[in-house]
């Protein structure tokens, strides 16, 4: 009887596996709780250091008046990107989210002109827009059951391409090609969102207890970068401009 309560109630043959499979659930979820409030208060810090660079003078001046100091800023971003996720396994975890809020402290300064470009309200109603569709994907990639490798190796090679249009674009300066990046961009990091979410899940499940820490910055990390290129190429899309 026992045996078929579990089997046919919860899809388990015996009692004690389905505690192992819940608590392995609930374990995952409070991992999954760490990544998103890290890559919340990421997102929080970006947000703060715009506006601290984007209401002071000497700040906007320092950053922002020179495009050597701004790609010098950009490259430093980039730099600090691969570092922390090459070096994650070798980084104490307090160091790895150290690196993490200076990532999106750094990203806060480069990302000020938007406020320079864009309204106000277009600015908040891609924030909103972004949001709904970075939960909906987070919630797909970690509720579904279909297994999302192969998109994601497509996925990456497709940023790849995006990448290189991006840079061919730069010299061409086509309306309609920024127009096709700026789909495609979405259409990417919507994908990328799902597909990082059900990996970040996958190896919570099978990381040592001890690497959680590191998982959730990294994880957190992610994230991070899904939201924040989904949100400009939504900007790109949607935003006016001042």
């Amino acid at each position: 009887m026992e045996n078929n309560y579990y089997y046919n109630n919860y899809g388990y043959p015996t009692a004690a596996q389905a505690e192992s499979e819940l608590s392995l659930s609930r374990y995952v979820a409070s991992v999954m709780r760490r990544v998103y409030g890290k890559m919340f208060l990421g997102l929080l810090v970006t947000a703060i250091t715009s506006l601290l660079v984007l209401t002071n003078e000497t700040l906007m001046t320092l950053f922002l008046s020179s495009r050597i100091t701004f790609f010098v800023l950009a490259i430093a971003e980039l730099g600090l990107v691969f570092y922390l996720s090459a070096r994650i396994d070798k980084l104490q975890p307090a160091t790895a989210t150290a690196l993490f809020y200076l990532y999106a402290v750094l990203n806060g300064v480069t990302l000020t002109p938007i406020f320079l470009i864009y309204t106000g309200s277009s600015i908040a109603l891609t924030f909103g827009i972004t949001s709904v569709t970075f939960g909906a994907m987070c919630l797909y990639g970690y509720v579904t059951k279909q297994d999302l490798s192969k998109m994601g190796a497509i996925l990456f090679m497709a940023l790849i391409g995006l990448i290189l249009c991006t840079i061919v674009n730069l010299f061409l300066h086509s309306s309609t090609m920024d127009w096709i990046i700026s789909l495609a961009g979405v259409a990417i990091f919507v994908g990328l969102t799902a597909w990082d979410t059900q990996n970040i899940k996958r190896m919570v499940e099978v990381a040592d207890p001890g690497q959680t820490g590191k998982i959730a910055t990294l994880g957190a990390l992610n994230l991070y970068l899904d939201f924040i290129n989904l949100f400009i190429y939504l900007l790109r899309i949607f935003g006016s401009r001042d």
